[in-house]
């Protein structure tokens, strides 16, 4: 048996950046020998319990911190040893030992010891998504057994494995997958064309050594990446937005509504209006199967929250509101709260051809707050085309989402979370929404103009009409939110001329089973009853509530209207 201890720094990692199982042994080998001498071992004790300890000798450590068995154990699976020091002269070894013992252990014939750099650290996101996963099972903080990861995630995980072999044979810092994914990364921020990408492919690969695995040309590239891809549906929508050629629908060829052509010519089955739909279902998932951002994902009940602060959503009413009517739910931190968003924007940036394209957001709040709005965690699981304001029948596009929202709220889907190593049922829920007002009309199905615009005070507003622009206005509508004896309420001269408020008195905002018992009756535009402008109002509408239609939201609130309105 050899004498060296090379194990140390080149047995780690294989050639691609991947865990080496066998290291396992050789690092038992290590912290045997180590608590096998108790001058090795100190005592510590931390909030009454004792353990016994050791310097770890770990690249970030260098022995100087000490660690308990499973903690030096996790550091250099992690990390790695610190360098120069194959003498373990802090750990019972005498600095003139000349026989430095290998591991005992017989490794496996089939695993080879490869060399690999001092610099461990350079991964990409999916790279190091394999090897926590190849290596995650020996971290010391996990209380419950281990999981094997769920048909889903362990496609995911062998997708990456077999995707992420080096370049060519040789190669230590490039491999198949990252090359791809940077190569197309590159295309798309320098608005590279197809023709040059693929000459380009092809003096690289004419650099590269004989047996590189470059792929030659962009076709090739997108299909290292295909079986990443998530999910994706494209939907015909009636070009009047009237409705979604989906479901029972799929077979029609004209609007059951407006009676509107689906296809632009007859024939060629190219449709007028077409809608992309994106599940966040498996994109919620995803986020779980990295273990960084899977810790994260239960931030909101692991934070310490300070006194009269509020630092999160978590700590809120509507929050906690909605944790003591569904405490099944509340209990799994992991199921996810999420809120949504959606306004309308010209892609383009002209006004000269007006074209409104209106985005759909969904936010997740378990995550902190410095986290929570970052780009790559929010979700966007739809794009509703333009050119024309959906207005009103924005439900009609929403429908999938919400179908989609109910389903993992009811039942859920089964994820694996890399963290905690083990699969639970993922349920999810969408407690907000985030807009500016005309945007929340749309969505609340409350219209956000006449006198009636604002949807807490409604008919007690009070709103008046200018003279002679014959406009709505709610100039000094606000002084009836003023303390009881405050001194603007009786002032008939810096406000409206002559006009003071007698007295303060509450308004009684109207509760969710209340909105509910006035629009439970009210059509809604998504089930062959079309919104256009100058269409009949609802009953009452304009003297006791705005209400033009009942919204698509309504559905997510059939287990308790007052959690959501």
């Amino acid at each position: 048996m050899s004498f060296d201890r090379e194990w140390m720094y080149t047995m780690r990692l294989t050639s691609n950046g991947l865990f080496n199982p066998a290291f396992v042994s050789c690092v038992a080998y290590f912290l045997d020998f180590v608590f096998d001498n108790p001058n090795n071992i100190h005592k510590r004790t931390k909030d009454g319990v004792e353990n016994l300890v050791i310097k770890c000798p770990c690249v970030d450590c260098k022995n100087r911190r000490y660690k308990t068995r499973a903690e030096v154990e996790f550091h250099l699976y992690h990390k790695g040893f610190v360098d120069d020091y194959k003498v373990w002269y802090l750990h019972g070894e005498s600095l003139h030992t000349q026989d430095v013992g290998q591991c005992s252990n017989p490794l496996p014939s089939s695993v080879a010891r490869q060399d690999v750099d001092d610099d461990h650290g350079q991964y990409n996101g999916y790279e190091e998504m394999v090897m926590e996963t190849m290596h995650q099972s020996h971290h010391p903080y996990y209380q419950q057994e281990p999981q094997d990861p769920n048909q889903t995630a362990k496609k995911f995980y062998t997708m990456l494995s077999q995707a992420n072999e080096p370049l060519w044979i040789g190669s230590e810092n490039a491999s198949t997958l990252s090359i791809a994914t940077r190569l197309l990364n590159w295309k798309s921020d320098c608005n590279i064309s197809d023709s040059a990408f693929d000459k380009l492919l092809v003096i690289i690969k004419d650099i590269l050594p004989d047996g590189e695995k470059l792929s030659r040309n962009f076709y090739e590239t997108k299909k290292i990446l295909k079986p990443l891809e998530l999910p994706s549906e494209r939907i015909h929508v009636c070009k009047n937005h009237c409705m979604l050629f989906n479901g029972e629908y799929s077979h029609l060829e004209r609007c059951r509504v407006c009676n509107e052509n689906r296809y632009k010519e007859r024939g060629n089955k190219i449709p007028k209006l077409v809608m992309t739909y994106m599940p966040i279902g498996p994109r919620l998932q995803r986020l779980f199967y990295s273990k960084k951002i899977a810790k994260h994902l239960t931030w909101h009940a692991d934070h310490v929250r300070q006194p009269e602060k509020m630092s999160h959503p978590s700590e809120g009413q509507a929050w906690n509101h909605f944790d003591s009517v569904f405490p099944d739910f509340a209990q799994e931190t992991r199921n996810v709260r999420i809120g949504l968003c959606t306004d309308g924007f010209t892609p383009n940036q002209s006004s000269a051809t007006p074209y409104s394209c209106w985005p759909v957001f969904i936010t997740v709040y378990n995550l902190p707050p410095w986290l929570a709005l970052k780009e790559q965690y929010v979700q966007l699981p739809l794009i509703i085309p333009g050119p024309k304001d959906p207005t009103h029948n924005l439900d009609v596009f929403l429908q999938p989402l919400i179908n989609e929202l109910k389903m993992l709220f009811a039942d859920g889907i089964e994820t694996y979370d890399a963290y905690r190593r083990n699969n639970f049922q993922m349920r999810v829920v969408l407690l907000w929404t985030v807009s500016d007002f005309p945007a929340y009309g749309m969505l609340s199905g409350w219209s956000t103009r006449g006198k009636l615009a604002c949807p807490y005070c409604s008919d007690k507003s009070g709103s008046f009409r200018l003279s002679f622009g014959r406009k709505q206005c709610w100039f000094d509508c606000h002084r009836q939110h003023l303390p009881s004896k405050h001194c603007f309420l009786k002032d008939g001269i810096n406000f409206r001329k002559g006009v003071t408020v007698p007295s303060v008195r509450p308004i009684p905002y109207p509760t969710g089973e209340e909105i509910w018992q006035t629009i439970q009756h009210f059509p809604t535009v998504y089930q062959g009853i079309p919104y256009v402008k100058g269409c009949k109002k609802p009953t009452g509408f304009g003297e006791t509530h705005n209400w033009v239609k009942k919204s698509i939201f309504w559905e997510l609130s059939i287990y308790n209207v007052n959690v959501f309105f």
